[in-house]
């Protein structure tokens, strides 16, 4: 494999000396990575960038498509190699492998019920499907023919559903017509139907079968998915993108307002999310210490959990492992069905050697017997990985003990929907890891930490804590928030000078490695999802009932942080358990059930400062029943209220 054997560093050392020619000379180390795609016409300049305004392009003038690199580049050597392992939610049912040949065949296929449809270069396709290779297929053929994919994870609500596809106009939306997820029927079409009451710009809708069930279906409008494959030809060439055109819009939650449609362009997030790809996991690579089963695929097996609906499946799942060859995994079920050996079956069966999962799911898993582990053969395992939240060093333990091992090193990613790839983590089996660290910055990644002041603090063999920015442009970053780059200039470059700033807290340690301590701004980690607060806030605030309403993260022993809602309500309402199922209820309409809050505490009012903000900060230590030091609370507007809610808080 001559373009993994030129991307992926092969020790420490030189893991060191990439980092220090990304520092020194940026332009001409992405310059050698990027060579080793296939690219239409070479670009005339690999980096121009301004924080101020902000304005970044990568690799501007260059010509490609990122399907090329993901499908054509590999059918001579690899067309029958297995690209995707699909794995269903019912275990009884098949599993699906598909070679890299036919996914080329089926996404050039598709991608000319997209032109068929009206859909061509430039046009936004939402899509809302459940983890089925058809979602994989859909954008990639969008991708193929130029056309923006807009997902959007199949556990939203209809109204976040609409107003995603409203703020991108997007032309067409792509479903199914149902999912199973464990043993719960999720009607996708219907959510769609509901969503497509208040969403003018979509016409046409294009529906694939999961289940058997009847399907509603507008005349005119709604088609479906097999039905329109007959009407087109095989063969679609690729059309020819700009390196700064637009590949996706992906929708992540604000601390205040609507979502950001984060905007992602094709050439530098290609070239990034591979060469990450390549050197955090070591597919292909190095041997584990353990004696590999009898291989039932040509390389390695490398499985992320998460949903291509959030970032980690854009460019873990489907962009990162295809443009490097790889055999990846999707699985359509949870962990839990039909019990929680589900993910350890699927290893064994599979003979996984990358299994990349969140620290919600390890946590939830380290619950339950060790039978369900030990009865499985995980030997085939040679990497771990976590991303989503900051692994607690209990639940690393564990992953480290009981499915690697001790024998396969834990990768501890740390990213964000923004920079599009990973930013600090070990690359398996050369960086020496250290329980929950992230550890260092990949080669290209300037970090600092900032004090209070908005001063740098400068590393120099001690221990720091600060907020945690970048300094330097990375290839994937996004290029900014669609429609509102205004929003984007003031969410990430406003806070320091010439500086993204992540929006998370950090740790560093004397050898420079660095622990994610959480977010600093009004964004709460659930589970692995950001969810803003403010929209949860608003969501409560419409039933009729509620006068206002705060919303908090609490720590959870699975989820990691939990929800806690402060609700204060109208003088002539009384809160009982009807009303916090109707408030619960309102939360999972309006944006989805992940965003539920797990306790809801009625109180008689909030601590506010003069000038009427609500201190968070004051109601984050009570909801964590860490009261010992709330600081001065004699400033605030109404410093009484604080005691109140004390006494009777959850």
């Amino acid at each position: 494999m001559e373009i993994r054997d030129t991307l992926q560093l092969r020790s420490f050392a030189e893991y060191k000396e990439a980092y220090q020619e990304s520092i020194s000379n940026p332009e001409k180390f992405w310059d050698a990575i990027a060579e080793k795609f296939h690219w239409h016409k070479r670009w005339d300049k690999t980096l121009q960038w301004d924080f101020k305004k902000p304005e970044v392009k990568w690799f501007e003038g260059g010509k490609l498509n990122i399907t090329e690199n993901c499908l054509d580049r590999h059918l001579d050597k690899l067309g029958n190699k297995t690209a995707i392992i699909w794995e269903p939610n019912d275990p009884d049912e098949e599993s699906r492998h598909i070679t890299y040949r036919q996914l080329f065949v089926k996404v050039s296929h598709f991608a000319n019920v997209l032109k068929n449809n009206g859909i061509k270069k430039g046009d936004r396709v939402c899509l809302y499907m459940p983890m089925i290779p058809e979602l994989a297929i859909a954008m990639l053929a969008c991708a193929r023919i130029g056309a923006v994919h807009s997902i959007v994870f199949a556990g939203f609500s209809s109204t976040a559903i609409a107003s995603r596809i409203n703020d991108s106009q997007c032309k067409m939306l792509i479903t199914a017509n149902e999912v199973y997820r464990g043993t719960k029927a999720v009607k996708l079409k219907e959510m769609c139907d509901e969503a497509l009451k208040t969403t003018p710009s979509i016409e046409t809708v294009i529906v694939y079968r999961r289940t058997v069930e009847p399907t509603p279906m507008q005349e005119g409008r709604d088609k479906f998915w097999y039905d329109e494959l007959q009407k087109v030809e095989k063969e679609c060439p690729a059309e020819i993108m700009d390196a700064e055109d637009m590949l996706f819009i992906l929708y992540t939650s604000g601390s205040t307002g609507k979502p950001k449609g984060m905007v992602h362009t094709i050439g530098g997030y290609m070239v990034y999310t591979a060469y990450t790809f390549a050197n955090v996991f070591q597919c292909d690579h190095f041997a584990p210490t353990n004696t590999i089963p009898q291989r039932k695929y040509d390389g390695d097996v490398y499985w992320c959990t998460a949903d291509i609906g959030w970032i980690t499946g854009h460019s873990y799942i489907v962009y990162g492992p295809l443009a490097m060859g790889a055999t990846t995994v999707m699985f359509e079920g949870v962990p839990s069905y039909p019990d929680y050996g589900r993910f350890w079956e699927i290893c064994d069966k599979l003979n996984v050697t990358q299994f990349y999962t969140a620290p919600t799911a390890i946590r939830a898993l380290a619950k339950q017997s060790l039978d369900l582990v030990e009865q499985h053969d995980l030997s085939s395992i040679k990497v771990l990985g976590s991303v989503g939240e900051p692994i607690n060093e209990e639940a690393w333990h564990w992953y480290n003990d009981n499915i690697g091992k001790g024998t396969s090193p834990i990768v501890d990613t740390w990213w964000q929907t923004e920079t599009g790839g990973i930013m600090i983590s070990p690359l398996a089996g050369i960086t020496p890891t250290r329980p929950t660290f992230a550890t260092l910055p990949l080669p290209g990644i300037q970090p600092v930490l900032m004090d209070e002041n908005g001063n740098e603090i400068e590393f120099r063999s001690q221990q720091s804590e600060g907020r945690l920015a970048i300094k330097f442009p990375w290839p994937s970053m996004a290029r900014t928030i669609y429609g509102d780059h205004q929003r984007y200039k003031e969410v990430y470059f406003s806070a320091y000078e010439d500086k993204y700033f992540t929006g998370d807290g950090a740790y560093r340690d004397a050898t420079g490695n660095y622990r994610i301590t959480g977010r600093v701004d009004d964004v709460v980690i659930v589970s692995g999802h950001n969810l803003g607060t403010a929209p949860i806030e608003n969501a409560i605030n419409e039933h009729l009932a509620v006068a206002e309403s705060a919303i908090v993260g609490f720590p959870h022993d699975i989820k990691g942080t939990a929800l806690y809602a402060y609700v204060t309500l109208h003088e002539d309402k009384k809160g009982d358990d009807a009303l916090i199922a109707e408030i619960r209820g309102q939360v999972a309409k309006t944006i989805g059930a992940i965003a539920k809050p797990d306790k809801v505490q009625f109180v008689n009012g909030l601590p506010k400062t003069r000038s009427g903000k609500i201190m968070r900060r004051i109601l984050r230590k009570i909801a964590s029943k860490d009261t010992s030091n709330l600081g001065d609370t004699s400033t605030l507007l109404n410093p009484d209220v604080v005691q109140e809610i004390m006494d009777t808080a959850l």
